[in-house]
């Protein structure tokens, strides 16, 4: 029996309030984290996965006390990450309520952040956030936010990751993410052959047809939105009856 597949929202975060933008720039309000984590789990997210865009060490208390707030709500797992440099910032995320924990940039830059998570809390709780951008005909990993170039291949970087630890790929396509054109399709089946671990599609949903495709075709196990979600442009119950509709496994909302 194939396993169901995942959809997650996702609240990018500036410490306090939800925002989001489109490739990464223009951010804007999207909302409280605590009301539409709430939304969320009533409308039958599978996980939700909140991360501190600002990522500053100043703001560190303030993304924890959301943290805190945020699982208060839910009855899902939750997945929390940004500005993790130390095994000891995974601690405090997961003292504050989170399940996984994700890292990107702390990780390109020294992976055994990887081992020593995973070590610590178990590879299932280790989530590999690997942001990619097509260069010519490969895909290069993008750090600091999506903008620095690692001068890493992401096929690469996403087997390297799981080997040192990771038990999930969180896969963003810089050129998809807050499009709304559809899911990067061909990343995400290269990365999902590349890699024995289950693979999160990001960037770039807006109909209930893009999760069929990314699903189908992209061979993802999941797949995470956020705008689509914040501003109502798609209920989550919706996006799983059409999904049940077309053949594709998930678990659906009581």
């Amino acid at each position: 029996m194939s396993l169901a597949h995942r959809i997650i929202p996702c609240l990018d975060t500036d410490g306090e309030r939800v925002v989001k933008g489109v490739n990464f720039v223009g951010l804007r309000d999207a909302g409280d984290p605590v009301a539409l984590a709430s939304r969320y789990d009533t409308e039958g997210a599978d996980e939700l996965v909140v991360l501190d865009i600002a990522a500053s060490r100043d703001r560190r208390p303030t993304f924890l006390e959301t943290i805190r707030r945020v699982a208060a709500e839910l009855a899902i797992p939750l997945t929390a990450g940004g500005g993790i440099r130390t095994l000891e910032d995974g601690r405090a995320v997961v003292r504050a309520g989170a399940d996984k924990v994700t890292v990107n940039t702390a990780a390109v830059e020294r992976p055994a952040l990887i081992s020593e998570l995973s070590r610590e809390f178990g590879a299932q709780a280790v989530v590999l956030a690997i942001d990619a951008k097509r260069v010519g005909d490969h895909w290069d990993v993008m750090v600091r936010g999506g903008r620095e170039s690692a001068s890493r291949d992401a096929l690469e970087w996403a087997r390297m990751g799981v080997a040192a630890g990771a038990g999930e790929i969180l896969l963003t396509s810089v050129d998809r993410d807050g499009t709304q054109s559809g899911f990067d399709v061909t990343l995400t089946a290269a990365v999902s052959a590349a890699v024995s671990v289950p693979v999160i599609a990001s960037g770039g949903a807006k109909s209930p047809g893009h999760f069929v495709e990314i699903f189908r075709d992209g061979a993802a196990d999941a797949a995470l939105a956020a705008s689509i979600f914040h501003d109502e442009v798609q209920s989550i119950r919706a996006l799983k009856q059409f999904l049940a509709s077309s053949g594709i496994e998930v678990r659906l909302p009581c």
